[in-house]
């Protein structure tokens, strides 16, 4: 199968991306070119302690191997033994100002190829975004999931809600009975009707991505703060972790598969704490996060 108009778009995605936020934060981000041994390889884009983002990493990977990692066939074990392309950019951004979000987003496809040349090729797309505030703000929220809504519109109305949905459960921490954020949306094994559709609604996430978090980033990172709002994100910044290595698929299957843990681990946050048992003051911004905002909300129930 042809993978090169895939990895053309990846690979224009990742620099745009990057040279918008490392316009917004006036310090460039450092790149890395990796090889992967098991075959493939990609390119890691970071920043640390720049002026807006205390970490943040843009990568591009196109890894290959003999067969596939469990992670990729606990849900189709007859593809057991495939050999596989997966493509891909990630990003997470960790804003110092604890009222800027963290955001998340990916859009990766996936091709295994069958050792029999009769047999057909297997192949699905992935993605979205998810918003993960600290303090919540009903105008960024909103603001984020019309965008969301109105990437996947031209591909059906119905789109949106199931993928918010999606987005809703899988970025929910199980053993905190509690979503990691306020969600956006989330896809994966989209492989019909065909190829091109597929690949036209990956685009078109990915595309609304700048869109999507850049208004929202720029009214927030000259907010004052202090000691208390560095505190809460610290501790909130702790359920992003437990996400990402307890339950997240696609640092499970960068693990499994051997990929690179500098760039599999760069989502997690630089500054974390744990508090025991920590209860914020009743009535307060930060108990409002709770109560008004990770709730799995329709947000664009009024519009």
């Amino acid at each position: 199968m042809d993978l090169s108009a895939p990895l053309a778009y990846l690979q224009g995605l990742q620099k745009r991306i990057v040279a918008k936020l490392a316009a917004i934060d006036g310090q460039p981000f450092r790149t890395s070119d990796w090889q992967r041994a098991e075959g493939g390889g990609g390119v890691s884009c970071v920043i640390e302690e720049g002026n807006v983002f205390e970490r943040g990493g843009v990568n591009f990977s196109h890894v290959r191997g003999a067969s596939l990692p469990a992670a990729a066939t606990a849900a189709r074990p007859q593809l057991a033994g495939r050999a596989w392309d997966a493509l891909g950019v990630s990003l997470v951004l960790h804003p110092r100002n604890p009222y800027a979000p963290t955001v998340h987003m990916n859009v990766r496809c996936f091709f295994t190829h069958a050792a029999d040349a009769a047999a057909e090729p297997a192949w699905w797309f992935g993605g979205g975004m998810d918003l993960t505030p600290y303090y919540g703000f009903e105008a960024d929220a909103v603001d984020f999931h019309r965008t969301c809504r109105d990437a996947l519109a031209p591909f059906g109305v119905e789109r949106y809600p199931k993928y918010k949905k999606w987005c809703d459960e899988y970025f929910y921490i199980k053993h905190r009975q509690e979503p990691r954020g306020i969600g956006g949306i989330f896809f994966d094994d989209l492989n019909a009707p065909d190829f091109d559709t597929c690949f036209a609604l990956q685009r078109s996430v990915g595309d609304a991505f700048l869109s999507a978090y850049v208004p929202i980033l720029e009214r927030r990172i000259a907010m004052p703060y202090g000691e208390q709002e560095r505190a809460w994100q610290a501790y909130r910044r702790g359920r992003y972790v437990e996400f990402n290595l307890i339950y997240d698929r696609g640092t499970i299957f960068g693990l499994q598969s051997g990929g690179r843990v500098e760039s599999i681990l760069m989502s997690l946050p630089p500054v974390v704490q744990w508090r025991y048992d920590y209860q914020p003051q009743a009535g307060s911004t930060e108990a409002k996060l709770y109560s008004d905002f990770l709730i799995g909300r329709d947000w664009l129930a009024d519009l």
